[in-house]
C-alpha cells in the first residue's frame, strides 16, 4: 500500500496557512463579498486562501494536477489536489463560524488522503488510507474517529443542510419520510455533517446536490472512520453530485428512502426477487 505520510503532512501545512488566511478575515469590516454566475458567494478570503495553496502545491508538488472551487483545474496528472478554500462560505459571510477548509488528494481517481480544518471550531479532522481517521489539534494530539454502532433509524441521528435542494430535486417528500423515520434531525450542514457522522455523533448525513470540492475531502474521513460514502445513486466516492454518508450499518436503509439500491440486503424493507432494484420511496433518482 502506498504511503501518503507526506502528502499529510503537507496538507496539514496548507491547512495552517489556510487557518491564518481565513482567520484574518473572518467579520473583516472590509470583507469584499461578490456573486458568482452560480449564484453562490464569494469573497476575497475564498480567493486567497485557494491561491496561497496553489503557490505551495506548485513549489511542493509541481507535478501533481489541483481541482479548485475558484480556479477549476489544472494540470492533467493522476495525482491530483482538489481544495475548497472555504466549505460554507454563506455561514462565513453572516459571521456564523462554521465553516472550514477542505483539502484532499486523490490518485487515479480514489481519494486517498485528506484534511478538512475548521479554525473558528479549534477542530481538525484527517485521515490516509490505511491510516485511520483522526482528529485533533495536530499529528501529535489527536484521537481516532470512529463511527457509531447503531443499526435501526428510530434510534438514528440525521443531518443536513437545507430543505431547498431536497425540492429542487423533486425528493423533499422522499427527505421527510426518512427524516420522521429517524430519532432526531438536525441542520449541523456543510463538511459538519460528515465530521460528525465520523466521529459517531451523527449516523446518517445526506446532501442532494453538491460539488466534487465539496465532498473529496470527506470521504477518507468518513470511510476510514468505520462509515460509507457514496453519492445517492449508491456509488461510491465523491463523483456523483450528490453525497450519503452513514456509519455503514444504516446506508442501504437510507439509501432506500433516497437512491436506489438492492432489495433483500435488509430486512427494513421486503424483496421483490433476487437482485432487483427499486426505489421504495418516490421518484428513482435521476
Amino acid at each position: 500500500m502506498a504511503d501518503f505520510t507526506d502528502d499529510l503532512r503537507l496538507a496539514h501545512l496548507l491547512a495552517d496557512d489556510a487557518d491564518s488566511i481565513s482567520s484574518d478575515r473572518f467579520k473583516a469590516l472590509d470583507l469584499h463579498v461578490m456573486t458568482k454566475p452560480d449564484l453562490t458567494p464569494v469573497t476575497d478570503a475564498d480567493r486567497a486562501v485557494e491561491e496561497s495553496i496553489r503557490r505551495t502545491l506548485a513549489r511542493a508538488r509541481s507535478r501533481d494536477a489541483v481541482t479548485g472551487e475558484e480556479q477549476g483545474t489544472t494540470g492533467t496528472a493522476a495525482r491530483r489536489w482538489i481544495i475548497d478554500p472555504i466549505d460554507g462560505t454563506k455561514n462565513y459571510v453572516r459571521g456564523v463560524p462554521v465553516w472550514a477548509t477542505l483539502i484532499a488528494l486523490a490518485v487515479e481517481n480514489e481519494v486517498v488522503m485528506s484534511v478538512v480544518s475548521a479554525p473558528q471550531l479549534g477542530r481538525r479532522w484527517w485521515a490516509a488510507k490505511g491510516e485511520g481517521s483522526w482528529t485533533g489539534k495536530s499529528l501529535l494530539k489527536s484521537t481516532r474517529n470512529q463511527v457509531s454502532d447503531v443499526r435501526r433509524l428510530e434510534d438514528a441521528s440525521l443531518s443536513y443542510s437545507s430543505f431547498r435542494g431536497w425540492e429542487d430535486r423533486g425528493r423533499l417528500d422522499d427527505f421527510m419520510a426518512l427524516a420522521r423515520r429517524c430519532w432526531r434531525t438536525r441542520a449541523y450542514g456543510d463538511f459538519w455533517s460528515y465530521m460528525l457522522v465520523a466521529e459517531g455523533a451523527v449516523d446518517i448525513a445526506a446532501e442532494p446536490e453538491l460539488e466534487l470540492y465539496d465532498m473529496a475531502a470527506l470521504v477518507p474521513i468518513v470511510a476510514e472512520a468505520g462509515g460509507t460514502f457514496t453519492s445517492l445513486d449508491g456509488d461510491e466516492g465523491p463523483w456523483g453530485g450528490h453525497a450519503l454518508a452513514t456509519n455503514g450499518h444504516l446506508h442501504d436503509a437510507a439509501l432506500s428512502f433516497l437512491g436506489t439500491v438492492p432489495e433483500g440486503d435488509d430486512p427494513d424493507w421486503p424483496s421483490t426477487g433476487p437482485g432487483s432494484v427499486t426505489p421504495l420511496f418516490g421518484k428513482p433518482s435521476e
